[in-house]
Formats: structure tokens, sequence, C-alpha cells
């Protein structure tokens, strides 16, 4: 593409999105790497999920009204799914009760030697959220119920 900026506003755009849009993390991770020299493709690929996004409006977080002070944590990483530089990407989801509270979907900074390894650098993210999420609630004087729940699928990992 001759000018990256037709590419950085949308993919900016998305970014934004993915605050209240959990659906699309991954793809604009993918899409968000390639800010500075994008392709066609990556910009044929951007408009793919603002396609899904034309199509799937009614998509949306939706809060509990039930009071729970239980924490779930899911995560999950790919191995070395980039391949330009054989780094995984890690995600995870937090939710108190049935709420989703927190997400991310981001590229790991260091390369993974196995898949059991990515899935620990995943957990290891995760955890970090969880541990300032329950300090950010014992500030607010609202009690996590402990332990909190840590799901992963990876059996090498556990």
């Amino acid at each position: 593409m001759e000018d990256a900026t037709s590419y950085q506003k949308p993919v900016g755009k998305l970014l934004y999105l993915t605050m209240t849009r959990p659906d699309i993390a991954y793809a604009v991770q993918n899409l968000s790497q390639f800010m500075h020299s994008p392709k066609k493709s990556h910009m044929e690929a951007a408009i793919r999920v603002v396609k899904y996004l034309k199509n799937a409006p009614g998509l949306r977080i939706l809060l509990s009204s039930k009071r729970s002070n239980e924490m779930t944590v899911f995560c999950d990483a790919d191995w070395a799914t980039c391949p330009m530089t054989r780094k995984s990407v890690s995600g995870f989801v937090v939710k108190i009760g049935d709420s989703l509270l927190s997400w991310k979907s981001k590229k790991q900074s260091t390369i993974s030697k196995s898949s059991a390894e990515a899935e620990y650098r995943s957990m290891g993210t995760a955890i970090a959220e969880v541990v300032w999420l329950i300090g950010l609630f014992g500030e607010l004087d609202l009690q996590i119920q402990l332990p909190v729940k840590l799901f992963c699928d990876s059996k090498a990992a556990f």
C-alpha cells in the first residue's frame, strides 16, 4: 500500500472497539502488527473484520444481575503461529460470576520452545491481570472469593 494511514485509521478504530468486543481481539491483534508497512492483503483482512462486525451487531457484553464474588479465568495460547517471528499469541478472559470483566489477546514477547511453555506464559499473563484485579477490588472494599479458578486447555502445562 502506498499510504499506511489508510490502513492505520480503520485498524485504530478496530483496536478501540476491542474494549467492548472481545470476539475481535485476536483478529485485531494480528492486524495491528502491520501498522508500519501494510500490504493490500492486510487491508482486505481489516475489511473482513469490519464486515463481520456489521453482520454480528448484536454481540455485546452483558453484565449479570446476580451478585457474585467468584472469579474465573480462561486462558489459551497458540504455539509459534507468527510465520515471521515464530512467537506465540496468548489470550485470556476473566469473569466475575457470569459477567465478562477483562480480556486480552497479545503476541508473546519471547519465542516459546514448546506449546507447554506458550501456555505457561499465557497463564502468567492471566494471573498478573488477576492479581491486579484483586488489588483493585480490595481498594473498592469488594472481596473476591479465593482461590480464583484458572482453566487452561493444555495437559502439558499442568
